[in-house]
C-alpha cells in the first residue's frame, strides 16, 4: 500500500468531517452539502459513488461497486463487471449496511443497520434485512422516532444524568 493511501485512511479514520468529505471527494466521491460520513469503505471505485444532499451515511457502511466475476476469469480473461450507486437526498445509511452496485437509494429514504441493499430503495421507504426489504414509510418512522424522543441538555454530564433517570430510575 502506497505512501498516498495510507494517508487517506488515516484522513477518513481520525479526520474531522470537514477533512473526510474532502478527501472522499479527492478519491472521486461525489458528495452533496450538510453530510455526515462516518465510513472509509468506499471500495476500489469511489468515483462510481453519488451521495447527495443531507445524507449520513454511518460507521462501517460498505460500499462494492463490481461484481463478482472472479469464477469465470480462466474463460473470460479479461471479464469485468462494475455499477454505481447513488444516495439521494435526505437519507439516512445505518450502521454496516452494504450498498451493491447498480442501486439508487431514496431521497428521502432509511436503510436499517447491517442492512443488505442489492436492489433500489424506493423514495420515501425504510428498509431493512438480508436482502432488505421495505418495512415501512419515512413517516411511520418519524412517528416511532417522536415516540421515542428524550430532551437532552447540552451539557455532557447533564446527558449522563438525564439518561440514566430515563432508562435506571426503577433501580433507586
Amino acid at each position: 500500500m502506497g505512501v498516498r493511501r495510507i494517508i487517506q485512511k488515516l484522513k477518513l479514520r481520525y479526520g474531522s468531517q470537514t477533512m473526510v468529505i474532502r478527501t472522499l471527494r479527492a478519491m472521486g466521491v461525489r458528495i452533496g452539502e450538510r453530510c455526515r460520513i462516518y465510513t472509509s469503505h468506499f471500495g476500489a471505485e469511489p468515483w462510481l459513488v453519488r451521495i447527495g444532499d443531507h445524507v449520513c451515511v454511518s460507521n462501517d457502511v460498505t460500499f462494492v461497486c463490481h461484481g463478482l466475476t472472479w469464477p469465470f476469469q480462466d474463460k473470460h480473461d479479461s471479464l469485468t463487471s462494475f455499477g454505481t450507486i447513488e444516495i439521494r437526498d435526505n437519507c439516512q445509511i445505518g450502521v454496516r449496511a452494504t450498498i451493491l452496485p447498480n442501486v439508487t437509494i431514496g431521497p428521502n429514504a432509511v436503510v436499517g443497520a447491517c442492512s443488505v441493499v442489492t436492489k433500489d430503495v424506493p423514495p420515501g421507504s425504510v428498509v431493512a434485512g438480508n436482502p432488505a426489504r421495505v418495512i415501512g414509510t419515512i413517516e411511520e418512522h418519524e412517528q416511532k422516532c417522536l415516540a421515542r424522543h428524550i430532551d437532552i441538555p447540552d451539557d455532557p454530564e447533564d446527558v449522563r444524568r438525564v439518561l440514566e433517570k430515563h432508562f435506571w430510575e426503577d433501580e433507586a
